[in-house]
């Protein structure tokens, strides 16, 4: 089940996972709301520029995984 939060006034993508029994959340969104972020594009720019710092610090909390639909 796909649903959309508001947070702030924003929209968050989200998911229901029913076997897991688990919300899951669009990062990208949700970078986008906690910073600020005027458009999709830029909350993805920002997302990506942390991962990247992150991995040059060695913080290994990211999988190895590519951008999903929801």
């Amino acid at each position: 089940m796909n649903e959309i939060k508001i947070y702030e006034n924003k929209e968050i993508r989200s998911v229901w996972d029913n076997e897991k029994e688990e919300w899951y959340f669009s990062v990208v969104d949700v970078v986008g709301v906690l910073t600020e972020q005027e458009t999709p594009r830029g909350a993805s720019t920002y997302w990506a520029v942390l991962k990247k710092r992150l991995k040059e610090e060695g913080n290994e909390l990211l999988t190895i995984c590519k951008q999903l639909k929801i």
